[in-house]
């Protein structure tokens, strides 16, 4: 398809070529298309047509009671369940005035750090893959598959782990568990350095990535641009220390927030890899002070039909991709009169039609995949 350019006393003066990127599967990211205007192999403009997945979390929510909105919330960013559990159990704790016992606390904590490895392994090993590394997304999915193995045994599932609860958490840890977790996450680490090594030290890697979209603090404030994208262009915000929730205000020694200024497709890569690399430190420290704790309970006992009190609050969290916000509204029934959800990956990949113009197709891969998100996440 061509779009042509009518000059002065209507002669042609140029053709633009539009090409439509998708919508295809591209695995990890989901059904996305672009829809690119070209002058050559140059980008002109750059528009992301959103909405392939999209099947209404939102309307659904205020159909399903309190207990059975975690299921659907659970899944728009399936890489990252758990913590897209936790933002909503918090939103109806907070309008129950409910306090959540110190051993779910310090548990919640641990499964959401051990759930963000999980997800930025999975962009560790396929960003290379976009850009023709065949061989990191196999060391990805071994280590993946350590931390899985013990995700899978305390919740039952491997992708949808379904564990928080209204009050806590779905049941106390199966005996020995701890000591797995803590040998898991040591296996992790023991082999994080293959990244540095084999995606950071070959030179066509960052050749591919370094100086290409450079994404503009001006930018990221402008689309609301969060997490590790935000933090590769110079914007040093993480909830977890700036408005600590669950046990991040006691962890504010370990906890490491990784900035860069270059705001290209490395330096995203350098921030996602050194945020796995603290993740996996705050969920040692994390089964430390769970060792420490006495036995106690991991959740609330709740009244068999569940009503928040009617009022309205909105609870964020910095998820694996960004930051997620959960508006509650009440009406004092059993299920939500709504429920917005704010996903991070909706608001980072908008940024693309600022980040791709001017730029090469040749490049549009390594933009692209470098922006870590999941469509399910935008289309909700």
């Amino acid at each position: 398809m061509t779009e042509t350019t009518i000059g002065i006393g209507g002669a042609a003066e140029s053709t633009d070529m539009v090409l439509n990127v998708g919508p295809q599967h591209p695995s990890t990211h989901g059904v996305l298309r672009l829809r690119l205007v070209l002058d050559g192999e140059r980008i002109e403009r750059a528009e992301p047509v959103i909405g392939y997945m999209h099947r209404g979390a939102e309307k659904l929510f205020e159909a399903r009671d309190y207990r059975q909105i975690v299921m659907l919330a659970n899944r728009h960013d399936w890489l990252s369940a758990f913590s897209n559990e936790l933002g909503v159990v918090m939103a109806v704790e907070r309008m129950l005035g409910m306090e959540v016992p110190e051993r779910a606390v310090w548990l919640r904590t641990l499964l959401a750090e051990l759930n963000r490895v999980l997800n930025h392994l999975m962009f560790l090993g396929s960003y290379p893959l976009e850009l023709g590394g065949i061989t990191p997304i196999f060391h990805a999915f071994r280590e993946r598959e350590d931390l899985q193995h013990v995700m899978e045994e305390i919740s039952g599932g491997r992708m949808h782990y379904m564990f928080n609860r209204v009050g806590g958490l779905k049941e106390d840890l199966p005996a020995g568990w701890t000591g797995r977790a803590r040998s898991a996450i040591a296996e992790v680490r023991s082999r994080m350095d293959v990244y540095d090594r084999l995606v950071l030290g070959n030179e066509i890697f960052r050749a591919r990535t370094r100086g290409v979209g450079v994404l503009t603090e001006r930018t990221v404030h402008a689309y609301g641009v969060s997490g590790p994208l935000a933090r590769a262009s110079g914007v040093d915000f993480d909830l977890r220390r700036d408005e600590p929730y669950l046990a991040y205000g006691d962890l504010r020694e370990t906890l490491t927030v990784v900035t860069r200024t270059e705001g290209d497709c490395l330096a995203r890569f350098e921030c996602l890899l050194w945020g796995t690399h603290n993740s996996l430190e705050l969920a040692d420290a994390c089964l430390d002070r769970l060792a420490g704790l006495p036995p106690g309970p991991v959740n609330q006992r709740l009244p068999k039909v569940l009503k928040a009190p009617e009022g309205h609050t909105y609870t964020w969290t910095e998820n694996p991709l960004g930051i997620n916000g959960y508006y509650l509204v009440s009406k004092g029934e059993k299920t939500p009169y709504r429920l917005k959800l704010r996903s991070a990956s909706y608001n980072n990949i908008q940024a693309l039609t600022e980040l791709l113009p001017g730029t090469l197709v040749s490049d549009m891969v390594a933009i692209l995949g470098s922006m870590f998100f999941v469509v399910g996440d935008i289309d909700k």
